[in-house]
């Protein structure tokens, strides 16, 4: 990347000198970055039955539908029809921007359960046919940073002995101790990598979920937002034993006769 900027400098007549960045490689002693997170659909079903609305509705839209985090922002009344959510545009930090790419303004399938939710959420919201889809007490887009923060942290950080949030329990008269069984949360994104690993899992092609999520090409889908998790590799494996177990051997030599070939040399099997 930073190549690239001192390229497009001197194309512009920024920077003079010698791309300082040629010779420059990655430490091959760097440390490995972090594996990211990817939701299963058991641990979604159970963030939605924690979540108070709309940060419920918000995360079904990215677990059910990839969208990502700006993209949520982003959503207006007036782009949801026929069925279909049109992404039209992105907003992070504040700004107003369109989508990454071409093919991240595509229409995406709004499945039943999100569709509910969607109109219960609007019922909820006096019935918008215009305007944000998630939107504050002034009608502007919500901040999805703020919902963390306020809603979803202190409902899925809760004390395993009475069931209170993290911030609400300085006078219980025990330690807190956070719930193992309730998901932990891996943010927006692990949502939209949860669909394309869950998609991938039913058995959906690669190129289908690459349509879903609208990467511009197949092999940022399936290098970065199909994980394969442990349980699938042991069922993989034991796919293949079963099919080892009930495949036939190959005959090898006259099938007419059952006597060994007894031929020697490199010509043994024709």
């Amino acid at each position: 990347m930073i190549s690239g900027i001192f390229t497009l400098a001197r194309q512009q007549d920024y920077f003079q000198a010698e791309n300082p960045t040629r010779d420059t490689a990655v430490n091959p002693r760097a440390v490995e970055p972090q594996e990211t997170y990817a939701y299963t659909l058991e641990e979604v079903q159970s963030i939605l039955a924690l979540l108070p609305e709309p940060a419920a509705t918000a995360f079904a839209v990215a677990a059910f539908m990839g969208l990502r985090h700006g993209e949520i922002q982003g959503l207006l009344w007036e782009s949801y029809r026929d069925g279909e959510l049109y992404v039209s545009r992105s907003i992070w930090n504040g700004r107003i921007s369109d989508p990454k790419t071409r093919k991240g303004r595509a229409p995406v399938p709004v499945i039943r359960q999100v569709a509910e939710r969607l109109e219960m959420h609007r019922l909820r919201s006096a019935n918008p046919v215009a305007g944000p889809i998630f939107a504050n007490s002034v009608g502007k887009p919500l901040s999805l940073g703020s919902v963390v923060n306020r809603v979803i942290l202190p409902s899925l950080n809760r004390c395993e002995v009475c069931g209170k949030s993290q911030s609400d329990h300085q006078r219980a008269d025990h330690i807190y101790k956070r719930d193992s069984r309730v998901p932990e949360w891996h943010g927006w994104h692990a949502a939209r990598r949860g669909l394309g690993s869950n998609l991938y899992r039913l058995g959906v092609p690669d190129m289908v979920i690459q349509r879903i999520l609208r990467h511009a090409n197949v092999s940022t889908t399936a290098t970065y937002y199909i994980k394969t998790a442990a349980q699938d590799v042991r069922n993989a494996m034991v796919t293949l034993e079963n099919h080892i177990a009930e495949a036939a051997p190959v005959q090898i030599g006259n099938s007419a006769s059952s006597k060994p070939t007894t031929s020697k040399g490199p010509d043994l099997i024709q």
